[in-house]
């Protein structure tokens, strides 16, 4: 226990919602980091766990349930469940993604779903290096723009459409369907919000739907065809659980992704010594990607369920009740990589210790490779298009969705005249 008399920052401090922790997340985690690094919030009744080394092993634990459904009916985590009601004679399966499915249909619907799309990532790098050259050029003689606006949202939404198979034609709507279904991930979200993004969740699932007859009658070369090919060779998944989780790939990859572009931009504009050295060698970008997901990770937590009773460094867990990792606390943890609060690209060398922006075990991001594989490339070929670009000096507001952080504009200057 802290001798500090202080209360101790809960989970609802912890939330991009509130001014004070967007303003300056670490300030609150380090706190608690120092103070509790496992705290029973008892406003919520989540457990949360600050350090690098508890978070690592409860997110690797093959025992731990994820959906919330599961949960301890009393805790904030159940109640996300009840903010729309459900038909029981729909399968869970068919109404959420592999993200809060617990086995066995999460292995079920996880292992084809992976191996086609991480086919299809190994084989992305011309795609989308073609995608950044385009939305670069868009770019090309301005004297300034919105780096999240114009870069960070369109290149993963372009990327992740011509993965999927949508035509060209129709890839501003799909961008839309996109943004509004964003609203999903919000538990605070308002009534209109909240059918505002159900409306897109439908249209986008009967486009895919489309798109999967079309395939079954003349297959292309794209990930839809991938999967209505797997689920004829036996992959035992329904229409809507491929349409559930084709959504939840794009609307979770997209989000975390300009996230990721837009924080590493500002991170390397901030420290000019180490956007030197990713000029002088462009291969320096891996380590540009992994120090940014480290210092400014899109996804501030995870969760898992404790299914029996247990204890965690101590701190005693009910069965049922939610533990929260609280990811961009464990990457700044001071015991596991010094001088946490610096960014320095050759720290992400063979034998470091490995951030968890992503996660871990069997919920590890599905999307990892392709976010690499994007802000990489971003990184090379943005800093080579505008050898002068500078943040414009504008404060940077931040996304206010809770769980999430990313700017929600960056004002760039280029030095084009």
């Amino acid at each position: 226990m802290t001798e500090d008399a202080r209360p101790l920052p809960g989970f609802l401090d912890l939330l991009s919602a509130d001014p004070g922790y967007s303003a300056c997340p670490e300030a609150r985690l380090a706190d608690l980091r120092a103070r509790c690094p496992v705290h029973a919030d008892p406003v919520t009744g989540h457990v949360l766990l600050a350090r690098h080394a508890d978070a690592r092993r409860l997110l690797n634990d093959p025992d731990l349930w994820r959906n919330p459904a599961r949960a301890a009916p009393g805790s904030l985590f159940h109640r996300f469940t009840e903010l729309r009601p459900v038909d029981p004679a729909v399968p869970a399966s068919e109404r959420t993604s592999i993200l809060m499915l617990d086995p066995p249909d999460h292995r079920r619907i996880r292992e084809p779903l992976q191996k086609a799309f991480h086919a299809r990532v190994f084989r992305a790098r011309a795609l989308v290096e073609a995608v950044v050259d385009s939305v670069l050029a868009g770019l090309s003689g301005r004297a300034a723009f919105d780096l999240v606006a114009e870069l960070a949202i369109p290149v993963p939404i372009h990327a992740i459409a011509r993965i999927l198979g949508v035509a060209p034609g129709r890839q501003e709507e799909f961008r839309r369907w996109s943004e509004r279904i964003i609203l999903t991930l919000n538990p605070l979200r308002s009534p209109a919000e909240d059918a505002e993004a159900l409306a897109a969740t439908e249209a986008l699932h009967a486009h895919l739907g489309e798109l999967m007859a079309a395939r079954r009658r003349a297959p292309a070369d794209d990930l839809v065809t991938d999967m209505v090919e797997a689920q004829a060779a036996g992959a035992p998944l329904s229409d809507r659980e491929i349409q559930v989780n084709l959504t939840a790939l794009l609307v979770g990859g997209n989000l975390t992704t300009t996230d990721l572009i837009a924080s590493g931009v500002k991170l390397l504009l901030a420290h000019p010594e180490e956007l030197a050295r990713l000029r002088a060698d462009p291969a320096l970008a891996s380590a540009a990607v992994e120090e940014t997901l480290r210092m400014e990770g899109p996804v501030d937590f995870t969760v898992r369920i404790a299914p029996s009773a247990m204890a965690i460094a101590g701190t005693p867990v009910a069965a049922r009740q939610p533990v929260f990792a609280l990811l961009r606390a464990a990457n700044r943890d001071p015991e596991v990589f010094p001088e946490p609060d610096r960014f320095r690209l050759d720290r992400h060398v063979a034998g470091a210790a490995p951030h968890v922006a992503f996660g871990g075990g069997a919920h590890s991001c599905i999307g990892a490779a392709l976010a690499r594989l994007e802000a990489r490339t971003v990184f090379q070929k943005l800093f080579a298009a505008f050898p002068d670009l500078r943040l414009a000096g504008e404060p940077t507001p931040y996304r206010r969705l809770p769980g999430f952080r990313g700017p929600e504009r960056l004002a760039v200057v280029t030095g084009a005249a």
